[in-house]
């Protein structure tokens, strides 16, 4: 499932934000099974430590923990002293987050935190490192965002709003870039096996769409970088869904199971609290 990805472009180092877990950590993994060294960036130091030293053994590569909030306005400045002196040729702006909820019960400042991360971030790497790849005349960036993010996904309004900003984002990248030598693809996730599901109270063994591995969405996304496709939907059956779906009954059906997987949290939360 793997994909091989070409030193000379791609390399010698790659850098990836959220590389602690989940999506992130895989992108890391298959990153460096080609050979490429690795910059991990997330919050949780010890955790980026333990990816490193696996990678390393494991595969042979040099790696560097950056333990870094990228949600933070001043964040661009510290990753740019952490890795100047690196030669990277290929980013993965992974990093973001979801707050499931209703949107008027949500606090305020928590969905500008979290706007902040899942826009600000994207924006400020995708300028940083696309002047540095424009540069080399080669290389590669890849940008998460969420399946179905374009049409507005209720229960978590404000995330998948930029979400929709990173998919345009990356495709107007990726019309301007390439004339460069840099390849830019956007990724947009379904759902997929991550500890993110916690967040919505989904159970993977209960759900009715089994969600993906991480390890076949990785695999996609670098493969559809490495033919520098604009845009890539992981998953065959996401991809005819997202074709033949009409986004009003998407819509409804996406509300209905965050909504269902939270009220059945909340109900189990209560007869917790109350045993």
């Amino acid at each position: 499932m793997g994909v091989v990805l070409d030193k000379g472009r791609f390399g010698p180092w790659a850098l990836v934000t959220g590389a602690s877990s989940g999506i992130g950590k895989e992108f890391a993994r298959q990153i460096a099974a080609s050979g490429i060294n690795v910059v991990l960036v997330a919050r949780r130091e010890a955790l980026l430590k333990e990816v490193g030293v696996e990678l390393s053994q494991h595969y042979g590569v040099a790696h560097r923990a950056v333990a870094l909030d990228v949600s933070r306005d001043d964040f661009i400045g510290q990753l740019t002293s952490a890795t100047d002196n690196l030669d990277i040729g290929l980013v993965v702006s992974n990093a973001g987050t979801a707050n499931p909820g209703e949107f008027l019960k949500l606090d305020r400042q928590l969905l500008h935190a979290t706007l902040r991360l899942n826009t600000m971030s994207h924006l400020d790497i995708a300028h940083h490192f696309g002047w540095k790849l424009a540069e080399r005349k080669r290389g590669g960036l890849i940008l998460v965002g969420a399946m179905g993010a374009e049409s507005g996904i209720p229960r978590i309004s404000n995330d998948a709003g930029a979400k929709a900003y990173v998919h345009s984002l990356g495709e107007g990248l990726h019309y301007e870039l390439k004339p460069l030598g840099v390849y830019v693809t956007v990724l947009a996730v379904g759902i997929t096996n991550t500890p993110v599901l916690e967040k919505f109270s989904f159970d993977p063994k209960n759900m009715a769409l089994k969600p993906m591995s991480v390890e076949q969405c990785v695999s996609e996304g670098l493969r559809g970088l490495r033919k520098n496709r604009s845009k890539v939907i992981p998953g065959r059956l996401n991809r005819i869904m997202n074709a033949i779906v009409p986004a009003s009954f998407a819509r409804k059906m996406e509300a209905d199971m965050i909504e269902k997987a939270l009220a059945s949290s909340a109900a189990a939360a209560k007869t917790r609290a109350t045993a």
